[in-house]
């Protein structure tokens, strides 16, 4: 099965406007605590070029007609902080569907689009597992696609660099 074809992501992929994925190989004995310890430094990670890109956005979103309530702070998570369960906060995303060890889903809805962010840790073989983070779009309005046409190019370096970070993290435990 294609992580497209996952059954939490199989509804949200088919009305996407935009799907992202991006794929690493990880070995592990302890799946439940190494996606924890994954999405806490993924998500805490929040540098000062993060923080001057949300700044830019800010004029930007303004451009559009649309508002942005404040920068997004940078708190670190411990991974059993990591919220598992439906309607949990997870930085500005709000937890959708989550099983420990095995997937993440969360989402963030804004008036010109709406963002979920998914990590999943699909089993291979033996210790080995594919660790996909998933970026899906839906736009809502003509402002969608012209907002996340211009941020695309920093989207793909900000989810670089915070799947760095994350398994940074899982290499550090």
């Amino acid at each position: 099965m294609s992580i497209q074809q996952h059954p939490i992501l199989a509804p949200l992929i088919a009305q996407a406007n935009h799907v992202d994925v991006k794929t690493r190989q990880i070995r592990t004995t302890e799946p439940e605590q190494e996606l924890r310890r994954f999405i806490a430094a993924m998500i805490g990670y929040n540098p000062a070029w993060m923080q001057t890109l949300y700044a830019i956005r800010w004029g930007f979103v303004r451009l559009l007609g649309m508002r942005q309530d404040g920068i997004p702070n940078s708190n670190q998570l411990r991974p059993e902080q990591v919220p598992m369960q439906a309607g949990q906060n997870l930085g500005f995303f709000k937890v959708t569907a989550a099983a420990e060890g095995q997937y993440l889903l969360a989402s963030a809805s804004e008036s010109h689009l709406t963002a979920w962010l998914a990590v999943v840790l699909e089993p291979v073989a033996g210790l080995e597992y594919k660790l996909h983070t998933l970026t899906i779009v839906r736009y809502h309005a003509w402002t969608g696609p012209v907002y996340f046409n211009v941020i695309r190019p920093f989207h793909h370096v900000v989810v670089n660099q915070m799947i760095k970070a994350g398994l940074a993290n899982l290499q550090a435990a």
